[in-house]
Order: C-alpha cells, then structure tokens, then sequence
C-alpha cells in the first residue's frame, strides 16, 4: 500500500511554532523583525499572506536552521532559498578537499565528519583506533552504513562497554543531542535520542571535573586514553550539506594517549 505523503502545513501555524518555541511574543517577534505586531498576527493567522523577504527575516530572527527555512519558504509558495549537493558534487570539490585536509592533518588523532543527523561521511586512520575496540559480537546493522556514530558509542553492545566514563559521556552527548533536536524541530533527532535514552548506561552531570568532558577509552585491561572533542562547522555555509557537516576531532588529552595513539600509527589496525 502507498504512503501517504505528508500534509503541506501553512506558513502562519509553522511561524507562530516557531515563534512559541523559541519563547517569543508576537510584540517580542515583530519589534525585532521590523514589522507591526497587527501584521504579525495577520500572517499568523493566515489572513495575510507574506513575502519572500519577510519569511526570511522572521526565519533570521527566530533563528530557524536552513533546512526548515525552506520549509517555511515552501510553505508560503516560494522556491527554497538553499541548495543540497552532494560532498562529491564538482561545485563542492574544494570544500571537500579542504575536509579532507583537516582529516589527514589530525592523524594519528581521531577525526570524523558527520551529517546533521551523525551518519558517518568520512574518518581519518585514528578512527580507526576507536573502531577497533567495538565487540565481535555487535549487532550488524550498527556497522552497516549509514554508520550512526552516537548509536554506535551508546549501543551496550557497540562501544559504551569500552567507555570508562560512561554516565558523564552519556550524559554530555545526550545533552548536545537533545538541544540540537530542540534548536532544530528535527523529528528525526528527536526519535534518536529516545533511542539512545533507552539504552542502559546512566546519566551523570553532577560529578563532572575539570573544564571539559573527558571521553575516556579502555582499549586494554590496563590502558585507559582520554581524550577531549573539539567541533569544527563551516560558518558561512550557503549549501544544506555544508551547513550541516560537522568535524569532530579527539584530542589526547595526557601524554600517555598521544603516545599511545602515535605508537598505533604505524601497527596494522583496519575498519572491520
């Protein structure tokens, strides 16, 4: 039997969601996107119907992510204002090499690159390292691509049993998870993170030190490395794939890790 496709919403009930989420009047709204709160609450209501420009500028200061600006923009009967190549399109060539530039210039440490939704694109050798230490026995469809990195670190039988520190990383990743699904009205993120919060493990932000999350990796029975993330994004982006790619490399942070990590550089360790 046919799917259903999905049921065009109106421009007016997705701005006033939009409006309600991020906890703003329509006064509060229409004095920061230049316009009347009369004509606010006509577009709302459907009673007016807004220009192109205007969309935009509501979508600016309700700070709606691209994606769901087109949505809006479709909503009101324009074309959407951003494209969606794919990484290997010719006209992304030079970002796509600059991607893997940074990749290359992170070994022997582990770098990533991760759509919106934090499908696996692309992986530098240290990767490979984390990868090594998933059980024989997981499940195939956490390897199977699309390879969902966040399902894979706090499945019980993907990498959680090798974290050291699992209630505060899990802790720290649904956090950032759960306010991207927020920031981002995305259903597709919020249905992850009640995956992953079904997933055993705990949560623990209390007895978190230090100035940044740990994560903290046993490797061997008597090798532990920990390392801190760092996030990197394109900020101009004017393309979705772009926009929403993110880079994120792990940083040893003790000597003991970048030791251990430059020593597996040159060991025989492969993606399974």
């Amino acid at each position: 039997m046919p799917q259903k496709a999905p049921e065009k919403r109106a421009i007016g009930p997705l701005l006033r969601e939009w409006r309600n989420r991020r906890r703003l009047s329509q006064l509060d709204l229409s004095i920061e996107a230049e316009m009347s709160a009369r004509h606010l609450s006509f577009v709302e209501t459907g009673r007016s119907r807004p220009s192109r420009e205007l969309v935009l500028r509501l979508a600016h200061v309700l700070d709606v992510p691209m994606r769901e600006q087109n949505q809006l923009l479709i909503a009101a009967g324009f074309a959407p204002e951003f494209g969606e190549r794919s990484l290997d399109d010719p006209d992304l060539e030079p970002f796509s090499e600059g991607i893997d530039l940074v990749l290359r210039s992170h070994d022997p440490y582990p770098c990533l690159v991760v759509d919106r939704s934090w499908n696996l694109l692309r992986a530098n050798k240290g990767v490979q390292v984390l990868l090594a230490q998933i059980p024989d026995d997981a499940p195939a469809r956490l390897l199977y691509p699309p390879i969902n990195v966040l399902r894979l670190s706090l499945h019980p039988q993907g990498l959680s049993s090798r974290i050291a520190n699992l209630p505060q990383w899990r802790a720290h990743v649904l956090g950032r998870l759960g306010r991207e699904a927020t920031a981002s009205n995305s259903d597709h993120l919020r249905e992850l993170f009640d995956e992953l919060m079904e997933y055993p493990g705990g949560l623990d932000a209390e007895s978190i030190e230090g100035v940044a999350i740990p994560l903290i990796l046993r490797v061997e029975s008597d090798v532990e490395l920990e390392f801190v993330s760092m996030v990197s994004t394109f900020g101009t982006a004017h393309d979705l794939t772009l926009a929403e790619l993110s880079i994120e490399t792990f940083l040893p942070a003790n000597t003991e890790t970048a030791a251990y990590m430059n020593r597996m550089a040159g060991s025989d360790v492969t993606l399974r």
